[in-house]
């Protein structure tokens, strides 16, 4: 069953028994996005909160002044995809979600997301811990983006996220570490010259 990856993720944090686990089974749902299909759109309220079994997602803005997509951040197999303030807030998204290649992922709505906490509070202490760690990645970024070159940029995320750098196109990197294509082109040439 496709829940066994995300009951995986939860085990690395907490214990549950097997009645809480076929308590937990029952929030979820199964869906599949192609390629360029998206979870969630600017302007649409966040109804799912969303695990990524397997595939690749990226969440974006667009740039008004010049057009430009702007990476907010990527979501590959063993990660969370939602607007995390459309989500909780019932408002809607400022940013967009989208399929980079065929994705798998296990959603909950609003909704039942508060009746599993109520029904299943020890799960408080997981999303607590999920939480607390996409906090952290928020603030190690924009130490990073307001202290560091490019170049060094660059070498953390290929050391932080070498699963991302993987599956993801190079101009997506580039967007979401603020250069362009040819910058990171640049910089593999110079340490790859044959």
């Amino acid at each position: 069953m496709v829940e066994n990856a995300l009951l995986k993720n939860i085990s690395k944090h907490i214990h549950l028994t097997q009645e809480e686990i076929s308590t937990f089974e029952r929030f979820w749902t199964e869906k599949t996005l192609e390629k360029g299909d998206y979870l969630l759109r600017n302007g649409v309220t966040c109804r799912y909160d969303s695990y990524v079994v397997s595939g690749a997602l990226k969440a974006f803005y667009i740039n008004a002044e010049n057009g430009n997509e702007e990476i907010l951040f990527f979501a590959v197999d063993d990660w969370w995809a939602s607007d995390l303030g459309s989500f909780s807030k019932q408002k809607p998204s400022i940013y967009n979600i989208q399929a980079i290649e065929k994705t798998t992922v296990l959603q909950i709505s609003h909704y039942s997301f508060q009746k599993l906490l109520a029904e299943l509070p020890c799960l408080e202490r997981y999303f607590r811990i999920i939480l607390e760690s996409y906090l952290g990645t928020l603030q190690k970024r924009l130490i990073y983006n307001n202290v560091y070159d490019a170049e060094s940029r660059y070498y953390d995320f290929l050391e932080t996220y070498p699963n991302i750098a993987s599956k993801v196109p190079q101009y997506l990197v580039a967007s979401y570490l603020g250069v362009s294509a040819e910058f990171i082109s640049r910089i593999k040439k110079k340490n790859n010259p044959s």
